[in-house]
């Protein structure tokens, strides 16, 4: 099996179920079949588009989004998705990067594209109804392996350039079965997606996991809190995936004990836990209990762990004790030896649905892989009593401080809580004795006096003294690249 051949079946199957509903249109199993080969065959007519090309796609999500995805996989080219929020100058590294034969966009990210040096034919797509029209159909697909090279994510570059991170079909269905059977989505299944289909989780897990049994996919091209209160009402959604973010945005909504999402099956978080506090007030506002965090990487695929609702109610904050359908897990001291107790170590990872490797770069991809196939998360967690792991930071972002390990995320947790806070960011900076000391960047809610002094009092009974941040620095916002993911390296 390979990825083009699941649009397919679905179109033998459930040949008018809907496929695809966006605002402006709604497409069957069998429509969203029949024009894929269509806009397959026109790049093949009009670009000589080859398997084994990379054709790069830079839109929001919509309907062209998901047809030009299946129509480069049709073709047995590599599909490299570019979030659309990436500057002309981004944009053109990454196009030059993997040397993309084609961009595929849309009058949208006009602005971009004109800002952007990269020299690369572009189609936009605005148009797409009219060009299929005139299309023949009698595009036939090359023959396709399961370990033909399908699709190069970039990573959000939050330490300097963006890696290209290679998967081929095997690796995507792989993800896709791991979440119909974890998340009991099927062909009665409604998703609703609002997170950038450029990334791992939205693309690999939700739209290609709902496709694998022909669920019904609601896209929208952005998130806000009413819109999604509306589109589960609208369209009795049974699933929705988001960073954490957009629960705690959904459940401040002030009509929301007012909605009906009465239809919802699951709420899948990831990106980072909710904590049991967020947690209480997410379910007390949305009515439910079915929360799901999901825990991975891209050069995953994603796949990593899973905290099911059952486990939230005592362990709410871990990424939970097992890894999902198909993946192993293991925490590791430097030596790669398994730790068995509370001491903080890194978590590996091993999947079929891991990547192939970094596009050109054998020397991160070695880095990043053990001999055995393990791969290497770079976060630091520890595991409790019951076997569950609780993340404690990013392997570089540990702070040593006289020969002490310190782990940024322990402090930063306990400083969200403070009510003056909205987002705060904790890194070393150097130090002439100690090596390094600790630094928090915190972005206020409302004004502090003494911000240094509040804070710091505030800390003292809730974490070890050599932990206490020493320096203070208060931001407007905190750097994130497009994915939403703080940049440290741009605080010092």
């Amino acid at each position: 099996m390979q990825i083009a051949e699941l649009l397919a079946v679905n179109a033998r199957k459930y040949p008018d179920h809907e496929a695809i509903i966006t605002p402006d249109s709604r497409h069957t199993w069998r429509q969203l079949h029949q024009q894929s080969l269509k806009l397959a065959g026109y790049l093949r007519q009009h670009y000589n588009i080859n398997p084994g090309d990379r054709v790069a796609l830079f839109m929001t999500n919509s309907y062209p989004w998901v047809l030009s995805y299946f129509a480069v996989i049709n073709l047995g080219a590599i599909l490299v998705p570019i979030n659309a929020r990436l500057s002309g100058e981004e944009l053109g590294y990454i196009l030059g990067d993997c040397q993309a034969r084609l961009l595929l966009s849309s009058e949208q990210q006009a602005s971009i594209l004109a800002s952007s040096t990269a020299r690369c034919p572009t189609l936009l797509l605005d148009t797409a109804d009219s060009m299929l029209s005139s299309t023949r159909d009698d595009f036939k697909p090359p023959a396709i392996q399961p370990q033909d090279a399908c699709t190069l994510l970039y990573t959000s570059g939050t330490t300097g350039r963006p890696k290209g991170v290679l998967f081929n079909h095997l690796n995507i269905l792989t993800v896709a079965t791991t979440t119909a059977v974890e998340m009991g989505v099927n062909h009665n299944s409604r998703l609703l997606h609002m997170m950038p289909l450029t990334h791992s989780a939205p693309v690999h897990v939700f739209l290609l996991g709902g496709t694998l049994v022909g669920a019904c996919h609601v896209v929208l091209s952005e998130f806000r809190p009413d819109l999604l209160l509306d589109w589960v009402e609208r369209e009795r959604t049974t699933h929705f995936f988001g960073a954490p973010v957009a629960f705690l945005l959904t459940a401040a909504q002030p009509d929301i004990g007012q909605r009906d999402l009465s239809s919802m099956q699951a709420w899948i978080y990831g990106g980072a836990p909710l904590s049991s506090e967020q947690i209480g007030k997410v379910s007390q506002a949305f009515g439910s209990n079915q929360f799901y965090c999901v825990y991975g990487l891209t050069e995953a695929g994603p796949s990593g762990t899973l905290l099911d609702p059952m486990e939230h109610s005592e362990k709410a904050g871990s990424i939970g004790k097992r890894g999902a359908l198909h993946t192993e897990i293991r925490l590791v001291d430097e030596q790669l030896k398994d730790i068995t107790d509370d001491r903080v170590g890194e978590i590996l990872i091993r999947s079929e649905a891991m990547m192939q490797g970094y596009w050109n770069n054998p020397q991160a991809t070695a880095d990043c892989l053990t001999e055995d196939g393990w791969l290497h998360s770079g976060d630091l967690a520890r595991r409790d009593a019951e076997g569950y792991l609780w993340v404690v930071g990013r392997k570089k972002d540990l702070i040593i401080s006289g020969g002490v390990n310190i782990y940024p995320r322990e402090i930063e947790a306990l400083l969200e809580q403070h009510p003056a806070i909205v987002e705060v960011a904790v890194i070393g900076v150097p130090h002439e004795q100690w090596g390094e000391t600790v630094k928090a960047c915190v972005v206020l809610r409302q004004p502090l006096t003494n911000l240094a002094g509040e804070l710091r009092h505030y800390l003292e009974s809730r974490l070890a003294d050599y932990k206490i941040p020493r320096l203070y620095q208060l931001c407007e916002a905190l750097p994130r690249n497009a994915n939403g993911k703080v940049m440290k390296h741009k605080l010092s």
